[in-house]
């Protein structure tokens, strides 16, 4: 990762951030990283496609249909780990 600012006018006290320990960051307003909270994570990208995914034509809103579209690349795998995520938490 490349450390130099993008503008010359840079307003970050990057020497103070340097300094700063873990302790010294507060996470209060963070929530907690549970295995739970992980196993409800949406992967867009990274991992191999599933060889079981089946080809169907669906008939959605299209206002739903530009939403997705406007997150960017992946908005159908997107789809399908919403989809999957409601299956499994009313099996």
């Amino acid at each position: 990762m490349n450390n130099e600012p993008i503008s010359s006018n840079s307003q970050t006290d990057w020497q103070r951030l340097d300094a700063m320990t873990d302790e010294d960051i507060d996470l209060s307003d963070c929530p907690e990283i549970t295995p739970e909270l992980f196993a409800k994570a949406v992967v867009k990208r990274g991992l191999p496609v599933a060889k079981n995914k089946a080809q169907v034509t669906l008939r959605i809103d299209s206002d739903v249909l530009e939403w997705f579209k406007s997150q960017g690349r992946g908005y159908q795998t997107q789809i399908n780990a919403l989809l999957r995520a409601y299956m499994e938490a009313h099996e």
